[in-house]
């Protein structure tokens, strides 16, 4: 297998969705039915269903953070890391995982472009985000703290973005922006564990192939959008990362 050259001036941006998590053991909650608990998930991962019942919700959510909190960066993690250690700014992660394994694995240019499982926000205020690995028991909802102290009551949620809402502005901002820079320039870009079902994620790879990217698709299995890379590279992320990037910077 012929490893990817990265030069002192070349550009890594590298999408990772739920495969990469998976290969850490890290639970779906989803049964090949899609249902959670005989329930379609979307009772527990949309506006409406929080506002229908907010403890179904954060049982659902509290499940997941104890399924997900048990679980390690695996190798790819690692090496994902590394990269951008050895990069800087010239590498930018951008994952549909809210898992929090990236961070864990010590990546800080990175886009949780569906959010963080971890954090926790207000659904009333303007209340940023913020650092929560609470697992609430059974009936619990928490409530807004900032919103008590103005008189006011509001719920907090989990900080997800969810089905029906649209992804952060400066999120896909802060993509385009690096893919824009990257043009005539050594770039490549790379999806490992995705679907390639999901957009815009799915559409990266047409953005930086625009702009002149080696394509890379990592993945166990062909992925929806496989024929718009240039390479398919069948393997285990965990396995085949490690050995993947010869850096000459």
């Amino acid at each position: 297998m012929q490893r990817i050259e990265i030069t002192a001036d070349t550009r890594v941006l590298v999408l990772t969705g739920a495969g990469v998590s998976a290969e850490s053991g890290v639970p779906t909650f989803r049964g090949s039915n899609g249902l959670w608990e005989n329930q379609p998930v979307e009772r527990v991962a949309t506006p409406e269903g929080f506002a229908e019942d907010p403890a179904r919700v954060w049982r659902f959510y509290s499940q997941r953070r104890a399924g997900a909190g048990a679980c390690a960066p695996n190798p790819g993690h690692r090496t994902l890391a590394e990269l951008e250690q050895k990069l800087g700014a010239r590498f930018l992660l951008a994952t549909q995982n809210v898992d929090g394994l990236h961070r864990r694995a010590g990546n800080t240019r990175l886009v949780e472009m569906h959010g963080n499982l971890f954090l926790t926000r207000c659904s009333g205020c303007d209340r940023p985000p913020f650092p929560d690995d609470t697992v609430y028991p059974a009936g619990h909802v928490p409530e807004c703290d900032a919103c008590a102290a103005r008189g006011a009551r509001a719920f907090l949620r989990p900080h997800i973005v969810w089905f029906g809402e649209m992804l952060e502005p400066a999120d896909l901002e802060r993509i385009n922006d690096f893919i824009a820079d990257a043009r005539n320039k050594p770039f490549v870009f790379m999806a490992v564990g995705t679907s390639g079902a999901v957009y815009p994620a799915a559409n990266l790879v047409n953005l930086a192939r625009e702009v002149g990217a080696r394509t890379y698709l990592v993945n166990a299995d062909p992925a929806d959008n496989q024929s718009r890379f240039e390479h398919f590279l069948r393997c285990e992320s965990g396995k085949i990362l490690p050995t993947l990037f010869d850096v000459r910077t």
